[in-house]
């Protein structure tokens, strides 16, 4: 599989979500695959890292209603009036933007009325001049990472500028990397290194719920992440998708290290099994017993893809051994002809692919497991106390 193509990754990334969450792949795997292929780098072998595809969930609406956005969608809307924002220059603050208050408590004192006109004046002077200090730089949008107060909002809408609030650290971590900012824990103007950018910063409802959207173009060499705006009717469902999603991305990411496929739905479990029985009966002595005994363990995997797509277990191995036996090698259990009357359960050359990488290290590990456990000479039995 070619992990710069998007037709190659959803063939890789469609069986691993559908056995996740059966009837939402064709909507879902296109959608992994332009999410992946965003985070790439633009030369150079095909990679990215998992962390560059995000998951934002959405109650409300239908699976069919998702879509990708090549930037960072925050799950909360601008603390300021204005909504949007064009070849923004972006500031992110670790800290609040508040005044900060003193170690020590301290007390005023008030002899007239001119006093407590100008108690406030410093405190906003010194606001002004931090707002206006980041204006200055040529900031658009302000990340902050604490609370905001009413006083530095009303110098942010007064100099025209964005302000959203996160909590999470984490959230601010992956804004950065989609902006190329650096949190920054002091008040004040930030260098121009320390500046992220973003083409477009917009605010939107999606199902009744303000979002950020954090958008970057096609090409931009600031932000390599992507996030996948994931919309179910019940947060259940939302956390199923997630996870298929996320085993998806696993994968595309599987594939570009290592493009190999290998027929799926059993085929080579069953094509595998055939072949050890047959080593088996030229083996003579006790070997043979153990050797069939493996090969007959191989025949595990067709058998719960029966059972669980509600066929006939004896009669699907039946017939997808005696396909494999005639040398139809892609014969694989096709889960669409449950309920079909008369079927025998098994699709001649199955479309279903698997990644060999992960074929081959889950019969490693299922190998050394049984290894392990046939390697106990000692069997610990409890005794009454």
């Amino acid at each position: 599989a070619d992990g710069r193509s998007k037709d190659e990754l959803v063939r890789v990334v469609k069986p691993v979500l559908a056995a996740k969450h059966l009837g939402s792949e064709d909507v879902l795997a296109p959608l992994v695959a332009e999410a992946c292929l965003g985070t790439m780098p633009n030369s150079g072998p095909a990679s990215f890292s998992v962390d560059s595809v995000r998951v934002a969930k959405i109650l409300g609406g239908d699976v069919s209603q998702s879509h990708v956005v090549h930037g960072f969608v925050a799950l909360r809307g601008l603390e300021t009036t204005l909504t949007s924002a064009n070849d923004a220059k972006v500031v992110v603050f670790g800290c609040g933007m508040e005044a900060s208050a003193t170690e020590a408590k301290g007390t005023v004192l008030m002899k007239n009325a001119d006093d407590l006109k100008s108690y406030n004046k410093s405190e906003e002077k010194k606001m002004e001049e931090v707002v206006k200090g980041i204006a200055d730089a040529g900031v658009k949008v302000c990340v902050v990472g604490g609370t905001v107060s009413e006083m530095a909002l009303h110098f942010i809408e007064r100099y025209g500028m964005l302000c959203l609030k996160i909590g999470s650290k984490w959230e601010l971590r992956r804004l950065c990397v989609a902006t190329g900012a650096t949190a920054l824990v002091r008040l004040g103007a930030p260098t121009p290194d320390e500046m992220g950018y973003c083409d477009r910063v917009q605010q939107k409802e999606v199902g009744g719920r303000p979002v950020t959207i954090f958008s970057q173009s096609e090409g931009s060499k600031t932000g390599k992440l992507s996030t996948i705006v994931l919309r179910a009717s019940t947060s259940s469902v939302l956390a199923d998708l997630e996870r298929a999603i996320d085993d998806g991305v696993h994968a595309a990411r599987t594939a570009c290290k290592n493009g190999k496929l290998v027929p799926g739905a059993g085929a080579t479990e069953m094509e595998l099994s055939l072949k050890i029985k047959a080593f088996a009966d030229t083996c003579p002595g006790l070997d043979q017993y153990a050797i069939r005994a493996f090969g007959k363990a191989l025949a595990v995997v067709p058998r719960t893809l029966a059972e669980n797509a509600g066929l006939d277990q004896g009669v699907v191995l039946a017939a997808l051994g005696a396909a494999h036996a005639s040398g139809k090698i892609r014969a694989g259990v096709d889960i669409d002809q449950m309920g079909v009357t008369g079927s025998t359960g098994v699709c001649d050359e199955t479309d279903v692919l698997d990644l060999y990488t992960t074929k081959a290290s889950a019969l490693k590990l299922a190998i050394d497991s049984s290894l392990t456990v046939l390697r106990v000479d000692q069997i610990i039995m409890s005794k009454k106390a």
